[in-house]
């Protein structure tokens, strides 16, 4: 998956933005003002940061080579994806829905009705 496509299939989402809140190479893609993604757009290979299951997450980085610990991130919660390697498009497209629901399971009541409402 390119840069790109990934960029487009995190912004379909219900309620996302993007952001550079980090510097002006680091993309960050929220949902109701919470970080589900992000990548690194002067990065030799594209990857991105996305969040997931703890126990997923182990899992995971054993059957793929192209996920692994979150980079400059809390190792528990978030995987690094090797986006142009080996990892199916269909893949990475779950693992970015797994992410946005996990933040979504998360906010608040206020907020998941306002992301209801949108």
């Amino acid at each position: 998956m390119d840069i790109e496509t990934f960029r487009e299939y995190c912004l379909v989402k219900k309620g996302v933005t993007e952001e550079f809140p980090f510097d002006e190479v680091t993309l960050v893609f929220k949902v109701m003002g919470k970080m589900f993604a992000l990548t690194g757009l002067d990065a030799d290979e594209p990857s991105a940061n996305l969040k997931c299951d703890p126990d997923r997450s182990l899992e995971l980085r054993d059957e793929h080579p192209d996920i692994i610990a979150g980079y400059h991130m809390n190792k528990k919660h978030w995987n690094t994806v090797y986006l142009e390697r080996e990892l199916d498009d269909s893949l990475i497209r779950e693992l970015i829905d797994h992410s946005y629901e996990l933040v979504v399971m998360g906010l608040t009541k206020k907020l998941k009705a306002e992301l209801e409402e949108m």
